[in-house]
């Protein structure tokens, strides 16, 4: 299953709307490059840890 990670779910000064979406070693490691590139954070174990505890499963919506 897809996994999406949302920065409008954290509020930040940047007001950042970015969601990631992909498989989630993808996302993770998406989300900690962005973390450091946007957000001012230390890629470190301890940031990609965070950002994979944030992960949610991607909704899918079907057409009927």
């Amino acid at each position: 299953m897809r996994k999406v990670v949302d920065c409008r779910e954290y509020p930040s000064e940047s007001n950042c709307s970015l969601a990631i979406t992909g498989e989630e070693e993808e996302v993770v490691r998406a989300a900690a490059e962005h973390a450091v590139s946007v957000h001012g954070h230390t890629d470190s174990p301890e940031l990609r840890q965070q950002m994979r505890s944030i992960l949610k499963d991607e909704l899918v919506l079907q057409h009927t």
